[in-house]
């Protein structure tokens, strides 16, 4: 049977996981099931495998991804966003909201359908980069409205009361390049939040920033996600505040080789 949510085929159902007796209720809200999920990476002489043996994240969680640079946290946000094709996958879904069947990410990607995927990421899910990642050439106002105004579904009213609630109100009308960096970061993650995505995806959203002013943005945004209720994924290298916020910590382990040619990084959750 299909079932259809917006503009998206759902018809791929969720599978339960073999050996857990309550499968049934708890897969049924969960946003991400990964299972033997890889990705390979090969370069001159160098080669990294990520690999998920199991990863399941459940809607309206706030995740923790904690490792040292180069350990392979951006490239598993980047399979996670759609962004770049695993390697291999044996089970790939995506449950964006509760009441839908899940999407079958993995039959997407077998099948190239590259348009599906980005329909997804675009409506689906939000996403804040180490600096930002804001248009230049566009306003605040501008940047924060960017998906909504793209999606149709622009709420001033929301615009104007996530602009109050991260401080930067008074900055609407000037550009990126006339704010700070902790303000630019600000703006980042109301960009990310404008239009209500499922999801929202945080690479070290406060590696440029000094340590008391990261602290009180990544303070402000876990606030902002409880409150709209979306599921949050933060990439750090710091565990201390990030626990202190009460994010769940998935286990990442990483090998290299005695000369660092190899480098395998493991991460379950």
């Amino acid at each position: 049977m299909r079932e259809e949510c917006g503009n998206y085929d759902y018809r791929y159902p969720l599978m339960p996981l073999p050996g857990n007796a309550n499968s049934s209720s708890s897969n049924s809200h969960l946003i991400y099931h990964l299972r033997e999920v890889s990705k390979t990476y090969e370069a001159r002489d160098t080669q990294f495998k990520l690999t998920v043996p199991s990863l399941q994240i459940a809607l309206g969680e706030k995740i923790a991804l904690i490792g040292e640079s180069g350990c392979g946290k951006t490239t598993l946000l980047d399979i996670l966003t759609f962004i770049s094709k695993p390697t291999e996958a044996a089970a790939f879904r995506f449950r964006p909201e509760k009441g839908v069947t899940a999407v079958n990410a993995g039959q997407y990607w077998q099948k190239n359908q590259r348009n599906k995927l980005g329909e997804l990421r675009k409506s689906r899910i939000g996403y804040v980069m180490q600096t930002g990642g804001l248009l230049p050439y566009l306003t605040v106002r501008e940047n924060i409205a960017l998906s909504p105004r793209l999606l149709g579904i622009l709420d001033e009213d929301l615009l104007s009361d996530l602009a109050k609630d991260l401080g930067i109100h008074q900055h609407m009308s000037k550009l990126p390049s006339q704010l700070s960096t902790g303000e630019r970061q600000r703006v980042a993650i109301g960009r990310a939040l404008a239009h209500l995505p499922s999801i929202v995806i945080a690479d070290e959203p406060t590696a440029s920033l000094d340590p008391i002013a990261a602290t009180k943005i990544m303070d402000l945004f876990i606030g902002l996600v409880e409150s709209l209720n979306i599921t949050v994924i933060v990439a750090s290298h710091a565990w201390r505040h990030v626990e202190q916020l009460g994010l769940r910590r998935l286990a990442i382990t990483t090998k290299r080789n005695s000369v660092g040619s190899y480098t395998e990084t493991q991460v379950n959750g």
